[in-house]
């Protein structure tokens, strides 16, 4: 990967600007007010917000244009740049995905690459999450920048709160397909191996955690998987690519384990 740092200091001056672009402005508007009030789609924030979302979504797309890239992380996403855009990275992050983009949040390096591969192999958005405490062949997957278009062509129903740490902002809770089967792959901080295991879409909760969440139901052994975990995120996906997810890791020299 060749990693180009934006500083916040330069997104400052881009977002500084971008408001002095009427048209720009405009667009940015009536995109806001047709996700508003499209079919499956609840607003439980500020329109304000949703608005400056999609200003801070616009700049997103110009820098990875002016980057010739597909793929963008936010580092600091529960501090800085709430302070710099006047919204959340979620709402932004989820779009960018549902467009064809990678867009994670946090810049976790140990998990990014995972999703990266998993969204070439399967097509698809990736859901970067954090895992709860898996008990009784069950797991719940959550965080506040879930993609919608989750199986690559149909957009999910969706509530759009705040983001929940800071109960501010705009964050999707997407309402995942119940028995959808999923892909779900846990790399290690070492970036020496990777554990996957499939898994089934149950229930989606609203817990007092990150918004998008998904309690997920695995065949296989709970104590096993929670003795195997190794990293503090993992990346899922719609779908079963665990054969190609251990051939091109071990491809990397990595270890793999299929649970």
């Amino acid at each position: 990967m060749d990693l180009v740092e934006i500083s916040y200091d330069e997104l400052g001056r881009l977002l500084l600007a971008a408001p002095e672009d009427r048209e720009l402005l405009s667009r940015c508007r009536e995109a806001a007010e047709q996700l508003i009030q499209s079919e499956q789609v609840s607003l439980e924030s500020e329109a304000g917000f949703v608005e400056k979302a999609f200003l801070l979504t616009e700049v997103f797309h110009r820098l990875l244009a002016e980057h010739k890239t597909d793929a963008i992380t936010i580092n600091l996403c529960m501090g800085t740049i709430m302070e710099v855009s006047g919204t959340t990275a979620c709402l932004p992050l989820s779009l960018l995905n549902d467009a064809g983009y990678l867009a994670f949040c946090e810049s976790d390096f140990v998990v990014i690459p995972s999703g990266v591969l998993l969204h070439y192999i399967s097509g698809k958005p990736v859901f970067f999450n954090d895992p709860t405490y898996p008990h009784d062949n069950l797991v719940t997957l959550a965080h506040c920048t879930a993609p919608r278009r989750m199986d690559g062509e149909t957009l999910e129903p969706v509530r759009l709160l705040t983001h929940f740490e800071s109960d501010w902002g705009v964050a999707p809770k997407v309402e995942m397909k119940l028995g959808q089967k999923m892909t779900v792959i846990d790399p290690d901080f070492n970036f020496k191996r990777w554990m996957g295991f499939e898994a089934e879409i149950v229930e989606n909760p609203f817990l007092d955690i990150c918004r998008s969440q998904i309690d997920v139901e695995f065949r296989s052994d709970t104590d096993r998987i929670n003795e195997e975990t190794r990293g503090f995120h993992w990346m899922a996906c719609y779908g079963g690519y665990l054969r190609e997810t251990e051939y091109a890791v071990r491809k990397a020299g990595i270890d793999w384990l299929k649970l």
